[in-house]
Parts: C-alpha cells; structure tokens; sequence
C-alpha cells in the first residue's frame, strides 16, 4: 500500500472541517483547529478555491464556504449508487429471463466499468466480476456508450492516431473503423460484439438513459459461441433493449412515444 501525500491529506482535512459548525471558516480558524503553518493554509485555501472546492463569503471577507464541486462529487456518488443498485436489480430480471450473463457498465475515459453483473446458471458461462474494467472498444457495452457521446468528445478520447489494444483477433484497432462501427450502433441503437473481447463469447447491448436523457450506462447480455446464433441474438437484442429501458425507468428517464 502506498503511502500518504501530506498535502493531500492536509486539503481533505480542511474540507472536512467545514462539516460542523455553520459552514463557513476562515484561514485563521483553519490554522487554529489543524495547527498548521499560516503559510501552508494559505497556499492550500488558495487552492481549494481556485477549483471550486471552497468559495468566499458574500459579505463576510476573509470566510470561506463550500463550492459546487463536493455537490457536484457527492451527486455523482449518489447517482453510481442508485444506478448500480437498480442495476443489479434489473440484470437478475433480466438473467433470469434469458439464463445468460448480464452486465450494467459505466464509461471512464476510454475503459468501461462493471458496475453490476448477474451470472447465468449454464456450466458454460462468461466469467467476469463486477469492478472489471476492460478497454471499451472491444466490448458492447463500451462501443454502445462511445457511440452514445457527441462527436467531439469521440474525437478527444480516440483520436486519428490512438492505437487501440487487441483482446482477441476480432477486435477492431483501427479509429476511423470503430468509428464506422459505432456510426451504425448510433442508428440501430444496439451493440453487437463478436469475439472481440473473449474469443468464446459474444455481447449485445442497449443504452441507459437518466432522468436528462442522457446515457449513463449500457447493459450487456454476454452468451458463449456454443449458443449464439442468429436467431439467438436477434432475441437477445430485444431483451436488452427492454432491460436497458427498464433501468431508464427506474433512472427517472421517460420515453417519448
């Protein structure tokens, strides 16, 4: 385990002072409680306000508040809680339905994330946890929420040149192909992966939608070769479609008919 940064847990120090009493604190208040140099408070205060952590007192010079990004943190905390509970709830429906594996995943930078996961009682079956993370163009949930982001952020998390890792033979590594990919995943509004992240078994997916309308997650169903076919994932397809706008649902998200 690595060790602790000191200015770090100094920064985290402050903040949490500012749990008790009114709100508001001002550096000397901060040298005071912590017993730190007036020189280091400074230069910390002097931080956590130029990323908005802390914001000065209107009419109180010298006192300091909270800022919108522990709101806008602790929102999103509570938005992944919700989300991967109601997740976990959905995928067991929908594992149930179809006896296969089901995934609810979230994008981070260019990676997905597994948020929840319900295994499918086969022998057979896709072996995966839930925290895994895996590279997102090689999987359909990960292609689902790249197609689902505007152009230009597309184009700032896998630009031209990036070179994209292979997990098996299928996987595409090509920008300007998995750009053509997720052209045609924007106008069906499913993912389909072949191979591409285990050379055993093939996904479909649909998108999660918020209360917004934006898509915050994708939930996948993943089945071994030994049971796909098409057919097979023509019905798949329509039972992650209704998974994923199920968890939409729950999300607060309302479909326009």
């Amino acid at each position: 385990m690595g060790r602790l940064v000191p200015a770090v847990t100094r920064a985290l120090d402050i903040l949490e002072l500012f749990l008790d009493g009114d709100g508001t604190l001002s550096a000397p208040d901060i040298v005071r409680k912590l017993q730190l140099p007036r020189t280091t408070v400074h230069e910390l205060v002097t931080t956590l306000a130029a990323r908005k952590y802390i914001v000065p007192v209107t009419g109180q010079p010298g006192r300091y508040r909270l800022g919108v990004r522990p709101y806008q943190l602790g929102s999103r905390y509570a938005e992944q809680l919700d989300l991967a509970a109601e997740g976990q709830q959905v995928a067991r429906s929908v594992a149930e339905t179809c006896d296969e594996t089901v995934h609810v995943a979230i994008l981070e930078d260019t990676d997905v994330i597994y948020i929840a996961k319900v295994d499918s009682t086969h022998a057979v079956r896709m072996v995966s946890a839930a925290g895994r993370r895996l590279p997102a163009h090689c999987t359909s949930v990960g292609k689902m929420l790249l197609a689902s982001l505007p152009e230009q952020e597309l184009a700032a998390r896998i630009p031209d040149g990036a070179e994209l890792v292979a997990m098996t033979p299928n996987s595409i590594t090509d920008p300007a192909a998995l750009r053509e990919a997720l052209a045609e995943i924007r106008q069906r509004g499913i993912a389909v992966e072949s191979r591409e992240s285990n050379p055993d078994v093939s996904c479909v997916a649909a998108p999660v939608r918020d209360r917004t309308g934006q898509v915050v997650a994708a939930l996948s169903i993943s089945v071994p070769m030994i049971r796909w076919s098409d057919e097979r994932m023509a019905e798949l397809e329509q039972l992650a479609a209704k998974g994923a706008a199920e968890l939409s649902e729950r999300l607060g998200h309302r479909s326009v008919a």
